[in-house]
């Protein structure tokens, strides 16, 4: 069996799938994009495709290897994610050919179920309470919503309180059995985080996210030594060399995301990793459905995943959301807040092929928005 193709396709609202064909039909498909840069993403997955092309497609560990390592530069979000897409295109390829769901190839299942939250509201919610009530109502025992808008580098009095408030509202829809999750998206200074940590400490959310932007991980240790609230950390971290001093620094939660960083067989490394720091692994995924369900697949062979996110009505989401372009919605149906584990081949997941062939003739343009503060310099999104 050899690879003879190698598609991209750019699809709403801001995904890029791939697709794997060989010379004996089976096809697989991958899900290689850095939000805002997909098209360059799909130029670094044409390039690594010149070596792919004849290539036979069993031997995952050797193509990740070559793909990351043969052109002398290494790493960065473009290249990972081009070679993600791939990975998981290799790996549904051979859980096709072997008549088993990827999941069994990693070990076998060490769960029957994946826990899952929701997303509620922007960065800016105007009904918070109705938001987590509806995910509530639909059976979801954890959601997470972003901590603010624009933050100041010093926030006021009233930033802190506006940041609490919100907090509190959640846990009051959510009672003392479930969780939130509160996303800072890189947009806290480290005195900032100091402060947020502290204020909302006593309501008990499930973890901070991103309190600081990646490139400050070395300040990670004056949180984490401070902090009763889980820290966690990981969606601009595309390594296990990445993730090793954010583990040093005393990370709770490490969130790679199997669409960045180096796709199955590298987000594998990096929660075997994890667990010799006791640190639990909640993959970041608010895309598309070829990458939400690899990270489903490491979820039922991962012992130290914690939970998973999803992006079904995400904010995003405008022209297209989660399942548009699956056939069988039926691995992606979240009872009790779960995703339960199924038995198809590969990754799992059927792709309307006609359908993201029609929507690539469209792309898309998506681009996140440029934030600037009252005085003109520019803000963290």
């Amino acid at each position: 069996m050899r690879i003879t193709r190698v598609e991209t396709f750019l699809v709403p609202p801001r995904w890029l799938f791939c697709r794997v064909e060989t010379d004996d039909g089976v096809v697989g498909w991958g899900e290689p994009v850095v939000e805002g840069r997909a098209e360059v993403v799909r130029t670094a997955v044409e390039v690594l495709s010149e070596y792919l092309i004849g290539q036979d497609p069993l031997r995952i560990e050797d193509h990740w290897q070559v793909m990351t390592k043969a052109g002398f530069y290494r790493g960065g979000p473009v290249l990972s994610s081009a070679v993600a897409g791939l990975d998981q295109a290799l790996w549904d390829i051979a859980g096709k050919f072997y008549g088993a769901p990827v999941h069994a190839l990693l070990g076998g299942p060490v769960r029957d179920r994946v826990r899952v939250y929701a997303w509620v509201g922007g960065d800016e919610p105007a009904r918070l309470r109705e938001a987590v009530a509806e995910q509530v109502e639909a059976g979801f025992t954890a959601v997470k919503m972003n901590l603010a808008g624009r933050l100041s580098r010093i926030v006021t009095m009233a930033d802190t309180a506006e940041i609490v408030a919100r907090a509190e509202a959640a846990r009051e829809v959510l009672g003392p059995t479930r969780d939130f999750g509160l996303d800072a998206h890189g947009r806290a200074t480290v005195p900032v985080a100091r402060r947020v940590l502290a204020a909302v400490a006593d309501l008990h959310p499930m973890f901070l996210e991103e309190p600081v932007g990646p490139e400050y991980v070395h300040r990670l240790a004056d949180l984490t030594g401070i902090s009763t609230v889980p820290i966690a950390l990981g969606e601009r971290l595309y390594s296990r060399t990445d993730f090793l001093p954010v583990l040093r620094a005393g990370v709770d939660i490490v969130q790679p995301d199997p669409s960045h960083a180096g796709g199955i067989s590298e987000t594998r490394r990096i929660a075997a990793l994890a667990e010799t720091f006791d640190v639990q692994v909640a993959p970041h995924c608010p895309l598309g459905p070829i990458s939400l369900a690899a990270a489903l697949q490491l979820g039922f062979a991962t012992p130290n995943f914690l939970i998973q996110e999803q992006s079904a009505g995400i904010h995003y989401n405008t022209d297209a959301d989660l399942l548009d372009y699956v056939l069988d919605r039926s691995p992606f149906a979240f009872t009790g807040g779960h995703a339960h584990r199924t038995d198809e081949p590969g990754l799992g997941v059927s792709i309307d092929e006609p359908a993201v062939r029609a929507a690539d003739r469209g792309g898309h343009r998506w681009r996140n928005p440029v934030w600037r503060h009252d005085d003109g310099s520019l803000a963290e999104w």
